[in-house]
């Protein structure tokens, strides 16, 4: 008999999420739907990581890997590793928004092995929110962008993971304040469901 995981805590950026071993998967199919919007949302803010480590390609890599995932032209592993990658990037660069840029592309990346790293995309947010620090909204007004570009089938797969607990931080707020507004959507209107 195969052992089983019992509920814990797992950290996604400052959330941290409290779930029964799979709930933060999805299937396969679900994660190929929310890969091609992941991208989409990472790929927005890419150039703010491009201004400051023009050579460095990694979290390009990733967002190309995770759109070949979505095809059915990558595997998982693959995938997985180029996650890895940008991550690294983003540890390697010294400015804070090309740094949330490039979590924004190893989290979009993620997604082929774990259907809840579609939320780490708040991180385009959050590198958008630092590039332009003189705008208050400006982290906000990419997480609109994030919730209008969202195709009901998006919003609905997003739904199936649990809801994020609020931990104080930027990130933590973006990621619950989105999940609130699919919630919302999906309420009023039903029959995208």
């Amino acid at each position: 008999m195969g052992s089983r995981r019992s509920a814990g805590n797992l950290p996604i950026g400052d959330v941290v999420v409290r779930s029964e071993f799979g709930l933060l998967t999805l299937s396969e199919d679900d994660r190929r739907v929310l890969a091609v919007w992941a991208a989409d949302c990472a790929e927005r803010v890419l150039p703010l990581f491009d201004r400051v480590a023009p050579l460095d390609t990694r979290p390009r890599e990733a967002i190309g890997g995770v759109r070949a995932f979505a095809r059915g032209d990558m595997r998982i592993g693959p995938v997985r590793a180029l996650s890895a990658k940008a991550h690294a990037a983003a540890r390697e660069v010294g400015d804070d928004a090309a740094k949330a840029a490039a979590r924004a592309a190893g989290h979009a990346a993620a997604v082929a092995h774990m259907g809840a790293h579609a939320r780490g995309v708040a991180y385009a947010a959050v590198a958008a929110g630092l590039a332009n620090s003189r705008d208050p909204d400006a982290a906000n007004a990419e997480m609109r962008w994030q919730i209008e570009h969202a195709t009901a089938q998006v919003r609905d797969t997003l739904l199936k993971l649990p809801q994020p607990t609020r931990s104080g931080g930027t990130l933590s707020a973006l990621m619950c304040d989105m999940y609130e507004e699919f919630t919302k959507e999906s309420i009023q209107n039903p029959a995208s469901r």
